[in-house]
């Protein structure tokens, strides 16, 4: 095996400032740090992780966080995250293109 670096990884926190006014006023008053939020919904949305694998994953990282909270904080900003994404998506054009393609079936060209 390589020897790897025993360096300390920094880890950046995320700022309230950071986020848009409307995920600003629902982030007020958190027991946890707002990374640890993120990180849990982000984990339960983008993979198909249950409550309990996710409150022992953030355990692993020292942070003791019970799995109906976690689901809480789904509920709660799960659709919040869902609006103001749609409104960064770009919208889609009138003009499409496509590409004619033919293919041999059984000797003839369809």
């Amino acid at each position: 095996m390589k020897n790897l670096s025993k360096a300390p990884v920094k880890k950046e926190r995320i700022s309230r400032k950071t986020l848009p006014p409307g995920l600003t006023t629902v982030m007020k008053r958190l027991h946890f740090p707002l990374d640890v939020i993120l990180r849990c919904v982000r984990w339960y949305v983008a993979y198909s992780l249950s409550l309990r694998d996710l409150e022992e994953m953030i355990a692993e990282h020292g942070i003791e966080v019970d799995h109906s909270t976690v689901h809480r904080w789904v509920i709660k900003r799960v659709p919040l995250f869902e609006k103001f994404f749609r409104q960064l998506k770009r919208l889609v054009g009138k003009s499409w293109r496509m590409d004619e393609m033919y293919i041999k079936v059984q000797g003839q060209w369809t």
